[in-house]
């Protein structure tokens, strides 16, 4: 079947702010800023990035099926054999010109979400939610950066109902600069917790950051913040600085609009009140900080006009993204023993959540943490680490196995029965966290991106046979 066209080629003369090198392209039917995952039809944007330079790349992107490419003037001489070519000052600019005249030809509902944690998973919990009531485009994956947020809104075609947009940051007045392209109806700030503590001096100054979020919102649009959060009162503030018309919390605090009033992890059932009314749903991830960001998006289907019950009905088939708390089950001596995956990334705040995810596991014969270090956490990063040994305990967790500097803090810190094995790196490490693992465990495998925990998970999938999604 033919693919729906994005874009006509005619069209993006305008919109990228471009001269044609060569013919046009009848339709654009994708956008791509990376030749690995690109698809035939799709318009390759040459971005300058960190390591390479997208220019490098322009002749692959043709010969994987480009229908066109975005060049500057400063390399469109090297490619005056190649066709057709949209000509432009600067590549990054005309990405983001071009997800400004998507988001301006649209008419969909739209949603922006960040926070310190939690922003992909509530994005794709929106998702789940969303789609079953009209045609729903959303950030793929951890698409929420410069490059992310403006080639999300390109992707997304002019017949959307539902948009969903995940905005992150690193430095102040990164949001500031996407909230504006993304113009949303709805602004979430899922959490403000220690992250990124190597470019911001307090807590304070990462809530102003994440309350940028609200700047961008169009005018009457709806704010809505997490209640039981230490930064509640200063993302209130910016709130109330912006365009909103309205302020909306949710958490398991007296005064939230959405409150959790309890939350069964065995049976992954939550019920809640949402602006007076009573709900009990099913969540197809178990987690209590899931259940405490569905009242979020709950609060979005609200607000874009969608019936509760309904709505919360589809939370049972959410699945975790990748490396976020995605449950899997392997054979292994006659047994079989549960997965848990957050290999994906790690702060204080996520590990906390995570441990009482792990501790959530009562039938387990043994709960094992595997862990690695949380990074981008400032001069307070070892204590930050150490401080964790707590947490473990309360949680049950009966073996703990650790890979880098920071986490050897941890490790040390930790009772002496509970210390399996730490390890210079995940490398290192593995061999002995797939060694102890024993019929009737509960294994979870944890660490920021960076410190690489993400192979660990990937040596069990490849060591033991997989069976159904873990059960619950």
């Amino acid at each position: 079947m033919k693919q729906q066209a994005l874009w006509t080629g005619l069209g993006l003369i305008g919109a990228l702010r471009a001269r044609i090198s060569g013919g046009l392209p009848r339709d654009v039917t994708g956008v791509s800023i990376d030749t690995r995952t690109l698809a035939p039809g799709d318009l390759f944007f040459a971005i300058k990035g960190e390591a390479r330079d997208g220019h490098e790349f322009v002749r692959l992107a043709f010969e994987r099926g480009a229908a066109g490419a975005v060049v500057d003037d400063a390399h469109a001489s090297a490619f005056r054999d190649l066709s057709p070519l949209y000509v432009v000052r600067d590549v990054q600019e005309s990405l983001e010109s071009l997800g400004a005249r998507a988001r301006e030809r649209s008419s969909a509902y739209v949603a922006a979400i960040t926070g310190s944690v939690g922003k992909t998973s509530t994005k794709d919990m929106a998702k789940t939610l969303f789609s079953r009531f009209g045609e729903t485009h959303a950030s793929a994956a951890s698409y929420n950066n410069q490059w992310g947020v403006p080639l999300s809104l390109a992707r997304m075609p002019a017949s959307t109902r539902f948009g969903l947009f995940e905005v992150g940051m690193n430095h102040a007045g990164e949001i500031a600069s996407l909230a504006p392209l993304v113009s949303p109806h709805v602004a979430v700030v899922t959490r403000v917790a220690p992250v990124h503590l190597e470019h911001f001096d307090s807590l304070e100054a990462i809530a102003a950051a994440k309350a940028e979020i609200f700047s961008g919102l169009v005018e009457g649009g709806v704010a809505i913040i997490n209640r039981d959060d230490d930064s509640y009162e200063a993302l209130l503030e910016g709130a109330a600085a912006s365009k909103a018309a309205h302020v909306f919390s949710f958490g398991q605090s007296e005064g939230a609009q959405a409150r959790l009033l309890s939350y069964d992890a065995e049976e992954q059932l939550a019920e809640a009140e949402i602006f007076g009314r009573r709900l009990r749903y099913r969540i197809g991830a178990p987690g209590r900080h899931f259940a405490v960001n569905s009242l979020a998006v709950l609060t979005i289907a609200h607000i874009f006009d969608i019936d509760l019950e309904q709505a919360a009905a589809t939370l049972a088939d959410f699945t975790p993204p990748k490396g976020r708390g995605r449950r899997e089950s392997f054979s292994i001596g006659g047994g079989s023993f549960t997965l848990i995956d957050e290999s994906y990334n790690a702060n204080p705040t996520s590990m906390r959540a995570a441990f009482e995810l792990l501790g959530a596991e009562r039938s387990a014969r043994r709960r094992v943490a595997v862990l690695g270090d949380m990074l981008e956490l400032g001069p307070s990063a070892a204590e930050l680490h150490a401080g964790l040994a707590a947490d473990l305990e309360a949680a049950g967790v009966d073996l703990l196995f650790t890979a880098g500097p920071l986490m050897a803090r941890l490790f040390y810190a930790a009772p002496e029965h509970m210390r399996g094995a730490h390890r210079a790196n995940a490398a290192e490490l593995e061999e002995a966290a797939l060694w102890a693992i024993a019929p009737g465990d509960a294994v979870m495998v944890k660490g920021s991106n960076g410190s690489r925990m993400s192979r660990i998970v990937e040596a069990i999938r490849t060591k033991f046979s997989a069976e159904t999604e873990a059960p619950r």
